[in-house]
């Protein structure tokens, strides 16, 4: 088990003049040297064939002593530089400080054969000095969440960190799920994520508020010249092509997250990646029945700021607080309202094409945006599951449009009942679209069932995952990883993974109720 490192992240950039997790206000710094702490009895459970590949490992190596002692933070490979990232944010609307990683420590950046840069992150590996009273740990039911949705998401074709692998530790946590004073010992683990970066809004937020303006432009030059090579120009310039792409992949990423039904649930401005990747899973869930007003965070149920429909604009917001931490290095603000500008342009455009993708048409007029939010209308009034309507779509023939089609997509047969004039008239006019639209019926339902996913890791899926892991049966963690591997294939034996939310599930922790605790 060798690795290639390059930790430009500590080499070219400041770090703390104090090593160590004891908790404190870093100033002036990117980073502080920390090592994970050491864990009982460290065991891999489960991991990505795909990470494991890409990074020149071999199932062997996973299988190993030595990797498991290594990924659960009880030793270091040679070239491995420990540290974890300083950074701020605003938390639910409101500027939160000094944040940084409390609980995820870096191991180092790793060049892969491609020369690919991956950096390895132990998350649960222990205190730092970002951890702000808490223990740096964490617990097994929201690593394994973590595990499965890193990877799920990246078979959806959704830019995401990713996961190398889950570990037990030995050790039991002690958490309060829902901060109701009802604290239990749970399993301990740790998720080596990795990403090409680990760099997020808030990196930048946190200078900027202590008006460390050379440590901004440090931290902006050093993130342009390793995350963003392509970019060319200079000074001003390029500050604003860089901020505009950031814009620009951010639209791409949340308008992935509306075509599959993803809440993110905590959209942060430090959950937010400098890459446009999906970072931080924490209380995220999919959409069961239709309701653009859900969201799955309970620290977020009265306000539900970071609710399933709202994310397009708070994407948005969290660029405005992104753009005013960048401020300092601009003349004026026109550059970053033209980045803002950009934003909206590709939202536009992804939105437009998600909705000629899922519709199946070869291209979207502005009556097709209306078509995709009238059928969404009427989801909501029939409490019909988001995504098995629209895979049942798939099957459509507008020669007999029949509102049977989407029957057992609904919740209750009353309310399916109720709403099924409107259903009719939905398909008439989708099927009169049809008939005008280019596109051969084959070439139509090909595009649908690759837009449209079959399998998506519902909370209720992954919730029956952890019950069995926590009693030490990790086959169903294994059984849904491969399952999402391929969610746009019908995969016959599996059908029992798109089952609609079962009434159990309704109201359970874990499945409908989720927090940030983890």
């Amino acid at each position: 088990m060798r690795f290639e490192f390059d930790n430009a992240f500590v080499r070219e950039l400041p770090g703390d003049a104090e090593s160590g997790s004891r908790l404190r206000q870093v100033e002036a710094a990117c980073w502080s040297g920390v090592e994970p702490a050491p864990v009982a009895m460290p065991r891999v459970v489960a991991w990505s064939a795909e990470m494991v590949a890409a990074l020149g490992l071999t199932d062997d190596d996973v299988r190993s002593e030595r990797f498991a002692q290594v990924f659960g933070g009880n030793a270091l490979l040679e070239g491995m530089r420990p540290w974890a990232s300083n950074y701020g944010g605003h938390q639910f609307g409101v500027w939160a400080g000094q944040l940084g990683d409390g609980r995820a420590i870096s191991l180092g950046e790793v060049l892969d054969a491609r020369g690919q840069r991956w950096e390895l992150q132990l998350k649960g590996a222990g205190p730092t000095p970002y951890s702000r009273g808490a223990d740096g740990r964490a617990v097994l039911r929201s690593s394994i969440r973590e595990f499965l949705c890193s990877e799920a998401m990246h078979h959806l074709g959704i830019p995401t960190t990713r996961a190398l692998c889950l570990l037990e530790t030995g050790e039991t946590v002690v958490r309060d799920m829902f901060y109701d004073g009802h604290p239990r010992a749970e399993a301990g683990a740790i998720v080596c994520r990795v990403a090409p970066s680990f760099i997020r809004f808030g990196n930048f937020e946190l200078p900027y508020a202590r008006n460390e303006v050379a440590l901004l432009r440090q931290l902006a030059d050093f993130t342009i010249r390793r995350d963003f090579p392509q970019l060319r120009g200079q000074g001003e310039a390029l500050y604003a092509d860089w901020f505009g792409e950031v814009c620009e992949r951010t639209a791409r990423m949340v308008a992935q997250w509306m075509r599959v039904g993803f809440v993110h649930g905590v959209m942060n401005t430090d959950n937010m990646s400098i890459l446009g990747l999906t970072i931080d899973y924490g209380p995220y869930g999919w959409i069961d029945d239709y309701d653009p007003d859900w969201t799955p965070n309970t620290t977020d149920a009265s306000r539900r700021r970071y609710r399933f429909g709202q994310q397009p604009n708070v994407a948005w917001w969290n660029l405005t607080r992104l753009a005013s931490a960048l401020s300092p290095l601009f003349a004026d603000t026109e550059p970053l309202q033209a980045g803002l500008d950009r934003y909206v342009a590709a939202w536009e455009a992804a939105d437009r094409a998600n909705v000629a993708a899922k519709l199946g048409l070869e291209q979207a007029r502005d009556e097709d945006l209306a078509l995709r939010d009238g059928l969404h209308a009427w989801m909501r009034e029939a409490g019909a599951d988001m995504t098995l309507a629209w895979r049942a779509l798939v099957d459509f023939e507008p020669a007999a449009p029949s509102p049977q089609l989407l029957a057992d997509a609904c919740y209750d047969p009353q309310r399916r009942q109720a709403t099924e004039p409107a259903l009719h008239g939905w398909l008439e006019r989708y099927a009169a679209r049809l008939r005008e639209d280019p596109l051969p019926a084959d070439q139509r339902r090909r595009r649908m069932r690759l837009a449209n996913p079959k399998y998506v890791l519902r909370n209720y899926l992954a919730q029956e995952a952890i019950d069995l892991a926590e009693q030490g049966d990790y086959a169903m963690v294994h059984e849904l990883l491969d399952v999402m591997r391929r969610p746009y294939d019908e995969q016959p034996g599996r059908e029992r993974f798109a089952h609609k939310r079962p009434d159990w599930a309704k109201q359970r922790a874990g499945c409908s109720m989720l927090s940030c605790s983890s």
